[in-house]
């Protein structure tokens, strides 16, 4: 009797952890499911070539992309005050910090990412930073086109490289 009862325990164990890789393997395709769908949203379908968009357009997205990159990284650190989130952040995104990245990683940048930045750095914007210099705002303008520039192709991986050097270059430390 002892020996059936031990039986039944080890079965309904195995039983266990079959319904537990189930539910891992579907948490996995749900997650794979959600990524693509996260991808399509934000890389609506163009049917302009992103070099054919104005530097400042180009800007204007690259702006958005690497705020929310800078952003999440941030909150992936630790749960902390939304204030001190919102310093950190700043600190990273403020025009000093972008011209510091594009001269961390302007000697990886390929003949095409430089045009690019170049295209963007010499943009003439109606606007101008209140807390940064006219060459820091120009360069970080330049920056904020090649982000964009790369996200609209959807060269992800290469945005990221390029955003990691930089931010190895300004001491972000996770």
């Amino acid at each position: 009797m002892e020996e059936n009862v031990m039986q039944e325990a080890q079965e309904v164990q195995e039983i266990q952890a079959v319904q537990e890789t189930g539910k891992s393997q579907e948490k996995q395709v749900q997650q794979a499911v959600d990524e693509e769908c996260f991808l399509k949203i934000l890389s609506a379908d163009r049917s302009m070539d992103a070099s054919q968009y104005s530097p400042l357009v180009l800007a204007y997205i690259g702006d958005a992309v690497y705020e929310l990159v800078i952003r999440s990284r941030i909150v992936s650190e630790a749960n902390m005050q939304v204030n001190k989130m919102h310093k950190k952040t700043t600190q990273f995104v403020k025009a000093e910090a972008q011209a510091n990245m594009i001269i961390a990683i302007e000697h990886v940048l390929t003949p095409q990412e430089h045009a690019i930045y170049k295209r963007g750095r010499n943009a003439k914007a109606a606007t101008m930073a209140k807390n940064a210099s006219m060459k820091d705002y120009r360069m970080a303008t330049g920056f904020e086109a090649l982000i964009g520039y790369l996200y609209l192709n959807r060269e992800f991986s290469r945005m990221m490289e390029l955003i990691e050097i930089g931010l190895a270059a300004v001491g972000f430390q996770e």
